[in-house]
């Protein structure tokens, strides 16, 4: 497999610094100056390593056949650049994700429609200034207070209206 050469970084900073939580910048922050400490490393060194001479480690060195070796097992010596297995799984996670975002997304829409029928239905009504009690209970009939149906001791919560509690009325 061919190696590649990085010559600069593919991360686009300032994309990913608008998605960042505030409390996250400095965690992004050092991990951007570890990224270019890293890319100035590689682009620091040739991309190839340099050529050695070998005739004049022939004319120099006086054991026969010894340049001649190192040569050969120099030329034979192959850095295999590592394999790619991490981009696959990373690329499935993102359709993943890509798939739960398209369904939040689907979800909050059908809660915003909701929540704006509510918000037509809330201004279809009368003004709370100007609505009486029997409007109320017309409007909201889970909420309204049914004295006559279902009386109910003041302060009208549902804690105070079970048995035993302090102004309760005693059940005959």
């Amino acid at each position: 497999m061919a190696s590649r050469r990085i010559a600069q970084s593919s991360i686009n900073w300032a994309a990913l610094a608008e998605r960042v939580p505030s409390n996250q910048k400095a965690n992004l922050a050092a991990f951007k100056t570890k990224s270019d400490k890293y890319l100035r490393s590689v682009t620091a060194n040739p991309e190839t390593a340099p050529k050695i001479d070998w005739a004049f480690y022939k004319k120099h060195v006086p054991v026969a056949g010894m340049v001649d070796k190192f040569q050969k097992a120099y030329e034979a010596l192959q850095i295999p650049y590592p394999a790619d297995n991490v981009s696959k799984l990373v690329e499935a996670q993102e359709k993943e994700v890509q798939q739960e975002i398209a369904k939040f997304v689907k979800e909050s829409e059908a809660r915003i429609a909701g929540h704006q029928a509510q918000i037509a239905t809330l201004k279809s009504l009368l003004p709370f200034e100007q609505m009486t009690m029997e409007d109320f209970k017309d409007s909201f009939p889970d909420q309204a207070v049914d004295s006559v149906n279902h009386p109910t001791f003041w302060p009208h919560t549902p804690e105070e209206q079970e048995p035993g509690a302090p102004n309760a009325e005693p059940h005959h």
